[in-house]
């Protein structure tokens, strides 16, 4: 047989009751949730920064960054909303590579999904207990949504799943913003269907059971940038993008037009230093047009304690192992200025 089964794992919730959040927690989180939700909806003028590791590849240096974060988040708590990035699972494009800790809790060993799960669940739930921070993942496998669906704050569909039927349906069922991204081919009907189908409800088989969703109003898009046929990276941030998404937003008719702009990946070429130059051309966008304004809710951002990327084995303590981000000296200074522009 091409497949084998190495084990069953443990039902969600079996994982929820061993790791969970306290009552008091859990209002809290909820406070936090509503706040977030506040700024997509256009009932508050702070701006989102989704930012932080391009991947959570060890926790006492993700639990470092975000304890940094968290103390630049109270400096800046009347214009920016900080939602850090503690993203756990990652889409490979050739499927080899580091695929995040849910894959390997330890970077430098084989796989243990088991040992991955307890991990992640770990991760966000010390990053809140430790700032009182909500923090966004990635939804890769739309199944393992349910071991983290009471702590996370903000969810990503990537690229290469936006058009994919089950991260539509389930998003429609998250009671949490999902950010969609634009496809890698950058045609943004995908983007803004992906939306559509995630704001709607819907009735579906979702981990071996029939379900029904009501449909998520803070389903939104995100634009990352896309490659054109060659292989090379197209930017989609300027003004005349963000005009056409505008108009594209309207016609649909779509609950919460939100935009977060992804300041890396193809918009960056993947050169992480434009992200600062890239944050602050949005913004500018912002002040000469309204419609803009309105759209925009935030940028997402790759940061962590180091500048730069390192491969696995250089062992470097808060340097990404995937894409290179910007390092903290960077980060905070970028942050300090976002605040004082808005």
């Amino acid at each position: 047989m091409s497949m084998e089964i190495i084990r069953a794992l443990p039902h969600p919730e079996e994982i929820k009751a061993q790791y969970g959040l306290t009552p008091e927690q859990a209002k809290v989180k909820a406070e936090r949730d509503a706040e977030v939700a506040a700024v997509l909806k256009g009932e508050s003028n702070k701006f989102l920064m989704i930012i932080g590791p391009c991947s959570a590849d060890r926790e006492d240096a993700v639990l470092e960054y975000i304890h940094r974060l968290a103390k630049v988040q109270e400096n800046v708590k009347d214009k920016l909303l900080i939602v850090p990035r503690i993203y756990t699972n990652k889409p490979r494009t050739t499927g080899d590579g580091y695929k995040g800790m849910l894959h390997q809790p330890d970077p430098t060993k084989g796989a243990d999904m088991l040992s991955g799960l307890l991990a992640i669940r770990r991760l966000h739930l010390q990053a809140f207990e430790d700032t009182g921070m909500v923090c966004a993942d990635e939804m890769l496998y739309p199944e393992n949504y349910a071991f983290l669906s009471d702590v996370l704050g903000y969810i990503a569909v990537g690229a290469r799943s936006v058009e994919n039927q089950q991260h539509r349906l389930v998003a429609s069922g998250i009671d949490l913003p999902v950010g969609m991204k634009n496809p890698t081919s950058g045609d943004l009907t995908v983007m803004i269907n992906s939306i559509t189908a995630a704001q709607h409800p819907h009735t579906f088989l979702y981990r071996n059971e029939e379900v029904r969703t009501t449909g998520n109003p803070l389903a939104h898009a995100i634009l990352r940038g896309s490659v054109n046929p060659y292989g090379q990276t197209q930017p989609n941030y300027h003004y005349e993008d963000l005009s056409r998404l505008y108009e594209m937003y309207a016609a649909k008719g779509l609950q919460n037009m939100a935009l977060i702009v992804d300041a890396n990946h193809s918009n960056s070429g993947k050169k992480y230093l434009e992200q600062i130059r890239i944050s602050n051309e949005v913004l500018h966008s912002c002040r000469h047009s309204d419609d803009i304004k309105r759209m925009v809710k935030g940028l997402m951002i790759e940061s962590y304690l180091e500048d730069g990327a390192q491969k696995v084995e250089e062992g470097v303590f808060g340097k990404s192992i995937t894409d290179p981000c910007l390092g903290w000296e960077k980060t905070e200074k970028l942050l300090y200025t976002i605040a004082d522009q808005l």
